[in-house]
């Protein structure tokens, strides 16, 4: 009589969040999968480790009966046996010779043939008064290969077994071999598995409910089918892998209860640690003398980049993401990330960034000279990581001959601890420039003393920036506020005071030399273009709004508007570019667009005459001088632009077309100042121009023509819009 198992039993166990073992029950063959160690990467990982589970295999067959493998005489009595006559031997041995040739060696015996009875009868119990009787007959004799009145064999038996178990749908199976008259009555006692009424998983955070549903809905009131069941984890574990979760998997389903209810336990690579570990040039973690490399920047820097954090389960395009934003930082020359099996749980993962630092400082002299401050000097400083927080400070000096100019910044990107990863800026500042709504008309007019007109401008400024999306998705809406406070002084280039020009017109909103301007910002953009430096499709939407409000005696009320959209159509013309050729590029292939733009604003209010609208230039109508066209109190200005490809993504061109109003505007301004230099007050250009890539953004130098100025070679860095 064989014993056999109680109960089918499937096991897997993580091994290194990696690689799988997996075994049957301790009375059945053991099957292990070999570990496979995750592989280090950088933007692309792979892990991998064998998902399918065991099959069942059957208990040892025990020795079968004596049962005969031919019929018994009557009585019971074997046949007697046929008596062989004996040769009686030689009475002289015959001559030898010695051979003349090895001999050859003897054959090998084959072993013996293994015995064999003679099966009468075959029987199932254990089926009997099943709603499923049938089916699982069917199952049964379908699967075996032992038949009433063949013969079989202890191995055929120990097969069929085999055979039953791998049908999926039977917890226990047992043989019972009897001996009787007529030879070998074989009975099969088979225990089939529940119905299955239930599945739930344990451990599963990020698989849908949903998903599982859909998974078994099939498989509810039906046998359980431990075959069915592997190919339903598989498709789970499947889930896993397109959706990202390479650590993921079913690890266990050898919870069955007798009512039908599985539970499925799944270990889905939690993060239990997240470690920046700082490497020198050549890669190393730690120095000569074993002691671990220490970086300039804060850790939290780099792992706030990351969607996930410590508890979450890990996910490959997550973490690929994440791995871009830490190398767009622009503070590590080197990023990679690597997977190391948390020592505590093996079912969890600790993710390693491993960066190398680049240079984040930098330092500028140099010599100029420029009108308002004569021969000048500069020096300069800039450092992108301030105090490890990939923080920006900078700061400029500049000492000419006539006064010292300066501008210190400091912004910081993702302020510590917000959740919207609003960023802010502080810039205080003296600057000195010549006014371009006193300059670049067809009449000159400048001070009482013939100088030209210079506006010092000395203040700060605070903006805050809020994207209106998470820290990881690219935002449609970005809002942003803050305050500024300016004075503003009328010279001349020696630094004298002036209140009007020479011919008696007032230079600021006071009416003194000087203004005081403190402003409160607001504005807002919507974003969807699919590229940022060379959109092809999609738009782009910008609207501010400036209040001045009057807080000191020679302070200025007044509220500013601007608004401005573009949109961007993909299209085909020109096939220069290798990649325009085919018959259907992507955007990155051939980035060829229609781009369209119009901009409107107006003031309200006691608007200085240095504040009005200007319009002419490389950043309004090209061809024309800048602020050679007009400067009033309202504005529109509407272009177009053909933009295509000439060598790969490094050169371009464009054909551009501009026109640009002040609407009758110029002569509301405070002392007319377009008006008494005679600008026309609108215009039209066109032309073309090439783009250069640079790591910087493109370089556009654009030939603009007008129909009265003639034509202007202009250069800017920057889309226009």
């Amino acid at each position: 009589m064989l014993k056999s198992n109680q109960a089918q039993r499937l096991a897997l166990s993580v091994y290194c969040a990696t690689a799988i073992a997996i075994a049957a029950s301790p009375a059945r063959a053991e099957t292990k999968a070999t570990p496979t160690p995750a592989k280090p990467a950088t933007a692309g990982f792979a892990i991998e480790g064998p998902t399918a589970l065991p099959q069942p295999a059957a208990a040892e067959i025990p020795p079968l009966p004596l049962a005969q493998t031919s019929p018994t005489n009557e009585g019971g009595a074997p046949p007697a046996a046929t008596p062989t006559p004996a040769t009686p031997p030689a009475s002289t041995p015959a001559p030898t010779t010695p051979p003349t040739t090895p001999p050859a060696p003897a054959a090998e015996q084959p072993a013996p043939a293994e015995p064999q009875v003679l099966v009468s009868e075959v029987q199932i119990v254990g089926v009997a008064g099943n709603p499923d009787e049938a089916q699982l007959l069917d199952a049964i004799y379908g699967a075996i290969r032992t038949q009433a009145g063949a013969t079989s064999t202890r191995t055929q038996l120990q097969n069929d077994v085999n055979a039953i178990f791998g049908t999926g749908l039977f917890s226990n199976v047992q043989v019972l071999p009897e001996d009787t008259p007529l030879g070998v009555q074989i009975t099969f006692v088979v225990e089939p598995n529940p119905v299955l009424s239930k599945i739930e998983l344990d451990g599963a955070r990020v698989l849908p409910d949903s998903v599982i549903q859909e998974t078994f809905k099939d498989d509810y009131g039906k046998i359980l089918n431990l075959q069915t069941l592997q190919a339903r984890i598989r498709t789970l574990n499947t889930w896993y892998r397109e959706n990202g979760y390479v650590l993921a998997q079913v690890v266990d389903a050898s919870r069955i209860s007798p009512n039908g209810e599985v539970t499925l336990r799944v270990a889905e690579g939690v993060i239990s640690e997240l470690i920046v570990r700082f490497q020198n040039a050549e890669g190393r973690s730690t120095d000569e003398e074993g002691n671990p490399i220490r970086g300039k920047t804060r850790p939290f820097i780099v792992t706030r980049e990351y969607s996930f954090k410590e508890g979450d389960v890990f996910n490959r395009p997550q973490a690929e993401a994440g791995l871009r934003r830490i190398f767009g930082l622009g503070l590590f020359s080197d990023v990679r990330l690597n997977l190391e099996p948390d020592p505590r749980d093996p079912t969890k993962v600790v993710v390693v960034t491993n960066v190398q630092e680049s240079s984040t400082g930098n330092f500028s002299a140099g010599v100029g000279f420029s009108d308002a401050s004569g021969l000048f000097g500069t020096i300069g400083l800039q450092e992108q990581n301030f105090g490890g927080n990939n923080q920006k400070l900078g700061f400029q000096l500049s000492v000419g001959q006539r006064q010292a100019l300066f501008d210190i910044s400091f912004s910081d990107p993702w302020i510590a601890g917000d959740p919207f990863r609003s960023s802010y800026s502080v810039n205080v500042f003296r600057s000195a420039e010549l006014a371009l709504q006193f300059t670049n008309g067809p009449i000159d007019v400048n001070l009482p003393n013939g100088n030209s007109i210079i506006t010092q401008r000395t203040g700060t400024q605070i903006l805050f920036t809020r994207p209106q999306a998470d820290p990881y998705t690219r935002p449609e809406w970005t809002l942003f506020g803050g305050v500024s406070f300016n004075v503003v002084d009328i010279t001349d280039i020696n630094g004298n005071a002036f209140a009007q020009d020479e011919f008696g017109n007032p230079l600021t909103a006071s009416g003194g030399s000087q203004d005081t301007l403190f402003g409160l910002i607001f504005g807002a953009v919507r974003d969807t273009r699919d590229n940022v430096a060379t959109p092809t499709r999609g738009s782009l939407f910008r609207f501010n709004v400036d209040q001045f409000l009057p807080i000191t005696a020679n302070g200025v009320f007044y509220n500013r508007i601007r608004a401005g959209y573009s949109f961007y159509v993909p299209i085909r013309l020109l096939r220069f570019q290798e990649g325009c050729r085919k018959d259907n590029p992507t955007a990155e292939e051939c980035p060829q667009t229609l781009a369209f733009n119009i901009q409107a604003g107006t003031a309200l209010g006691n608007l200085p005459p240095y504040e009005a609208f200007c319009i002419g230039g490389v950043n309004t109508v090209r061809g024309y001088e800048e602020c050679g066209l007009a400067s009033g109190r309202s504005f529109v200005v509407a272009s177009a632009e053909y933009r295509f490809p000439i060598i790969s993504q490094f050169l371009g061109g464009a054909l551009f077309a501009d026109a640009g109003t002040s609407l009758g505007s110029d002569s509301a301004v405070i002392g007319a100042p377009a008006v008494i230099r005679g600008k026309p007050g609108g215009g039209v250009g066109y032309g073309f121009g090439v783009r250069i890539a640079t790591p910087v953004g493109p370089v556009r130098l654009d030939l603009g023509f007008t129909p009265d100025q003639g034509n202007r070679i202009q250069f800017a860095i920057g889309e226009k819009f």
